[in-house]
């Protein structure tokens, strides 16, 4: 038996996807978000609130980087959901992360990550449900220890964790269960 529980953002897994901008001053800041994701081939949406210091960082430079955390940034990267860039102006140095510049983009990219999209602001969509930023992929980073043998990425690797809006817990993500259009293919001959 099912039980109703009215309406809610109830959908499992929500990504964690940590954005990284510059402030005015040039300084880092990092933003772990869970609402967007891949929306095209080469596109990103990001469902932001627009009080956001990464938004106004957004606005100004026009670029951010969108990266992958692994479980064993975990503690640094939910920090990064829990503090403001708007009321603490050294939120990444507290972190103790490491960051670069992107060389194609005006955004950092942090050492610790191990999958990174450089992304372009394309447009801002001020929409009655919310602020969304859409970014063009211009470039993918990937650490070598992420990599197979043939040089693809191995999502194994990444050691990426889920959130669960539910209960407000991080699930970790690693185990293969089934290949992507094969697993139900035998269904197709019925």
């Amino acid at each position: 038996m099912k039980k109703e529980l009215g309406v809610q953002p109830y959908l499992f897994p929500m990504p964690t996807y940590m954005i990284g901008t510059y402030n005015e001053d040039g300084s880092v800041d990092v933003m772990m978000m869970a609402w967007g994701g891949i929306c095209d081939l080469k596109m990103v949406a990001l469902n932001l609130e627009a009080d956001h210091k990464t938004v106004e960082n957004l606005k100004k430079r026009g670029a951010f980087t969108l990266a992958v955390p692994g479980t064993d940034t975990l503690k640094e990267s939910d920090f990064f959901g829990i503090a403001t860039s708007n009321k603490m102006a050294d939120k990444f140095e507290r972190s103790g992360l490491h960051a670069v510049k992107s060389s194609h983009v005006d955004a950092p990219v942090i050492e610790e990550y191990p999958l990174t999209l450089e992304c372009r602001v394309v447009e801002f969509q001020n929409q009655p449900y919310g602020l969304r930023v859409l970014g063009e992929i211009v470039n993918v980073l990937a650490d070598e220890s992420v990599l197979d043998e043939k040089g693809k990425i191995d999502a194994g690797r990444l050691n990426a964790f889920a959130f669960d809006q539910m209960r407000h817990d991080y699930y970790a993500i690693g185990d293969v269960v089934g290949k992507a259009w094969n697993a139900g293919a035998g269904l197709m001959k019925k």
